[in-house]
């Protein structure tokens, strides 16, 4: 075999796993001008401007809190010293761990009319059910509110990476012409992380107009909840494809929006020189005042719902504890292991494809095929289910003319059909990850290794997956939680009888049993813990040069 035809193969296998991934969203796509039998006529008149509304004001209100709070917790633990500080750091990625819909349903027991927080007040107050006003957390605001509280993360990540790897030359030349320090991060740092700031940003949006379970669960009416009910309450998958249509639009709406905030304007250091990091140890009450700002989002967005979970499961727990709930853990871990293992391969692949080749095709290919994770789980699941049951029903007619019987559903309502939407839906968390840690290689590997009669196949498999050892694990353990976490895709492609413990936190909860709930919430508040810690050390050893850490205990 001539290694002339290598590059032709790493691009087939580029473009056929494109066409794959991308074929769910393609097929959505395709849907948008058929007659839904005047399904869609009667969604347009009745409920689509609610979708419309509420979707936006969503997208505003996550905007707001996951900026406000990402923005001001990163700078403070990084460019500042206060109690606590360095605990801090890694600990403000945390509720990230949290589904939305676990946050949902842990802040209603607590602040509905039968809950502590209001039972409390009557108590202490001698108040009685119309003697107060109290906010309704089964509203949008509470749903922006839970999830503001969870996607956060992505914008503090992003951004506290951004602000780590910024010159503190320029700080400097900032405070010498006589600017302050608000002045100096408005002017000069926030600029410089903009670009930062705004892809975590859309991630979190990203998130939010994806979710399922929050905004089902307090009543409120948006494009992923529309179309579940078009999909199984009036059995149109194409009025449902219709649907996932006009939330794709949100979605390139917000990445076209993302691209253009950054404009043509680019930030680079002029120099590879880079001064250790001395943040300025706060005096007094401003030490206390920034203790509180950075630890608020912490104790509202993880300290306080995982210790409601943990109180719930020693003293309730899931009535099922036992062979079947074993059996729910046991589901989802296949499946999240599953999905990790082909996404690291699939990723591996397409990574390696893209520094091989210089073809525009590959680059195309690759970067399409990395989008899914842009596509709401809802938008994937209609896809993905489309074209299975055309293969399936297309078999079965087959065989029942030429056979004389039936084969049934082979695809549908599988856990092939499940595993693939998974990785359509999160081959980019996996794909951004290798790509990055194969960036980091030398090309002079790649030629030693081939002057040593290597060929391409093992020269990935022998030097460079060896090297990215951290990398691939690192990869492999989000997609892994990403996966635990799944709700709309499992609701909606899941085989029959086929429960995890996301879909076991859901039925009980919506249920109102989330005393019964809590321990597969905590079940996978706990898996997602190692992941943030993981992203906590590699955003620390982010700034070139490393920084260089005062011998404090804070």
């Amino acid at each position: 075999m001539s290694g002339r035809w290598l590059p032709s193969r790493w691009t087939v296998v580029s473009v056929v796993m494109a066409v794959l991934v991308a074929l769910p969203v393609l097929i959505v796509g395709s849907r948008i001008f058929q007659d839904s039998g005047g399904i869609w006529e009667h969604l347009a008149q009745t409920v689509l401007t609610d979708y419309v509304v509420n979707t936006v004001l969503l997208m505003l209100g996550v905007t707001l809190i996951a900026s406000t709070i990402g923005v001001t917790t990163a700078w403070c633990v990084t460019m500042l010293r206060f109690p606590g500080s360095r605990i801090l750091e890694w600990a403000l990625l945390l509720p990230l761990a949290v589904p939305a819909y676990v946050m949902a349903y842990v802040y209603t027991d607590l602040l509905e009319f039968a809950g502590p927080v209001q039972t409390a007040l009557r108590e202490a107050f001698g108040w009685g059910r119309r003697d107060y006003w109290f906010p309704d957390i089964r509203s949008l605001e509470g749903a922006v509110l839970m999830m503001g509280l969870v996607l956060y993360p992505y914008v503090y990540m992003l951004a506290r990476a951004a602000f780590l790897e910024q010159s503190l030359c320029v700080l400097q030349v900032s405070r010498t012409l006589g600017k302050g320090p608000w002045t100096s991060f408005f002017r000069v740092a926030l600029p410089l992380a903009r670009p930062a700031i705004a892809a975590g940003l859309a991630l979190a949006l990203m998130e939010a107009i994806a979710d399922y379970g929050t905004v089902e669960y307090f009543g409120v009416s948006t494009f992923t909840t529309g179309i579940y009910r078009a999909w199984f309450g009036m059995q149109s998958p194409i009025a449902a494809s219709q649907l996932a249509a006009c939330l794709m639009m949100f979605v390139i709406v917000l990445i076209t929006l993302e691209r253009i905030s950054r404009g043509r304007a680019k930030f680079h250091h002029a120099t590879h020189r880079y001064q250790d990091l001395r943040p300025r140890r706060l005096r007094g009450l401003w030490r206390w005042v920034a203790l509180a700002v950075c630890a608020a989002p912490l104790l509202f967005g993880f300290l306080l719902p995982a210790g409601v979970l943990l109180d719930y499961a020693v003293s309730v727990g899931d009535p099922l504890w036992g062979p079947r709930f074993f059996a729910f853990g046991k589901n989802s871990l296949v499946l999240a292991g599953v999905t990790a293992a082909l996404a690291i391969v699939l990723s591996s692949v397409l990574a390696y494809a893209l520094r091989l080749s210089t073809s525009p095709v590959v680059r195309v290919a690759v970067r399409v095929s990395a989008l899914g994770y842009a596509v709401p789980g809802s938008v994937i699941a209609v896809g993905v289910l489309i074209p299975f049951a055309a293969f399936d029903n297309a078999v079965d007619a087959f065989a029942r003319s030429a056979l004389g019987f039936s084969t049934g559903l082979l695809l549908t309502g599988t856990i092939v059909a499940l595993v693939y939407a998974y990785l359509v839906r999160f081959l980019a968390v996996s794909f951004n990850t290798v790509e990055s840690s194969l960036g980091r290689i030398s090309p002079s590997m790649d030629m030693a290794s081939r002057t040593l009669g290597k060929t391409r196949g093992q020269t990935l498999l022998r030097v460079h997956a060896p090297i990215m050892r951290g990398g691939l694990l690192t990869a492999a353990v989000l997609v892994f939680v990403d996966v635990m976490k799944e709700l709309p895709a499992t609701l909606i492609v899941r085989p029959f009888n086929f429960d995890t413990l996301a879909v076991r936190v859901y039925r009980l909860a919506s249920d109102e049993r989330l005393a019964e709930a809590s321990t597969a919430a905590l079940a996978i508040v706990g898996v997602g813990i190692l992941p943030v810690v993981l992203i906590s050390l590699a955003i620390a050893r982010s700034r070139p040069g490393r920084a260089m850490r005062a011998a404090d205990p804070l």
